[in-house]
């Protein structure tokens, strides 16, 4: 292990957050709001551009609510830097990956991470349940890496999981706690575990909604209701599914089964069929609903 200078919460100006999809957008957007400088990177310039897109309308929302002023909107979306080339992270204090939930993938990532970014830089994976251990395994530095799980939409919602690995160090976990802090998030320090803690209750769920709607019981709008009206959720499970991605969905339920290896965890035959199918969710513009484009917010279409 190299000497590792813990970077206080005031030395950290310039974050860099890795990949534009929906979670990588939110949390760039929050760190923004909260006085730091992002790097958004992304190898997609189209997603990038997407991304700038989507804070800006959310921010403009905000204006129109009088939750902040045009100058606060301003200051804040001129925080963003967006880049499609890795080595303009060199110099960033902080960062936080948010790629597709595959081990391979994300183990790529930070493996060239690891080639560009100084020693002391800690690698925080947004990953909703995939073991950081593994993760770190590829790595020469392999203490640098811990789980800041975030959930959407990031700039709402207060929760960050924060999930060490076997090998991550005292130094790293305290920094990315204080960091979360810092963005106004509440952080509960979980072990390592399959799924961690809110998707191990969440997954199944979600899946339990599917094997309903699977047998037919009640139509999918129902379904959601029963837990909107039934459950004070603030939205159903199927429209859940739909946010989250049903591919992504798939991935985590046959993640926390093959680990776990209890059959109250397997994935409904038709979410696998959906999946093949390319319907997806949001990502796609269908899922259990269909989404289209109006004034651009999307808005839900209920078919079927």
């Amino acid at each position: 292990m190299p000497p590792f200078k813990q970077i206080e919460e005031e030395e950290m100006e310039r974050v860099a957050v890795i990949g534009a999809g929906t979670m990588g957008t939110g949390i760039a957007q929050t760190c923004a709001e909260s006085g730091y400088e992002v790097l958004l990177f992304d190898r997609n310039r189209e997603s990038l551009e997407k991304a700038l897109s989507t804070i800006k309308t959310y921010l403009n929302r905000s204006v129109t609510k009088e939750k902040m002023t045009a100058r606060d909107r301003d200051v804040i979306f001129n925080r963003i830097r967006i880049c499609t080339d890795c080595n303009e992270l060199k110099e960033v204090d902080y960062l936080t990956e948010a790629v597709t939930e595959r081990t391979s993938i994300k183990q790529e990532v930070f493996k060239k991470l690891e080639s560009v970014c100084r020693e002391d830089v800690i690698f925080a994976t947004n990953s909703s349940g995939l073991s950081i251990t593994e993760l770190a395994s590829a790595l020469k530095y392999p203490h640098r890496i811990i789980g800041t799980h975030y959930f959407y939409p990031v700039p709402k919602m207060k929760l960050v999981e924060i999930v060490r690995g076997a090998q991550t160090s005292d130094e790293t976990a305290s920094t990315a706690l204080r960091f979360t802090q810092s963005l106004g998030k509440k952080a509960i320090e979980v072990k390592e575990s399959p799924l961690f803690v809110f998707n191990r209750i969440l997954i199944p769920m979600i899946n339990e909604a599917i094997f309903v709607l699977q047998e037919g019981l009640c139509r999918k709008e129902e379904i959601d209701e029963a837990m909107t009206l039934g459950a004070n959720h603030p939205i159903g499970p199927l429209a859940l599914a739909d946010v989250i991605g049903l591919d992504t969905l798939l991935y985590v339920s046959e993640t926390l089964h093959t680990e776990t290896g209890d059959p109250k965890y397997r994935p409904p035959l038709l979410l696998r069929q959906m999946v093949r199918a390319g319907q997806l969710g949001r990502k796609t513009s269908k899922g259990f609903y269909e989404y289209i484009s109006d004034n651009c917010r999307e808005r839900k279409e209920i078919i079927g």
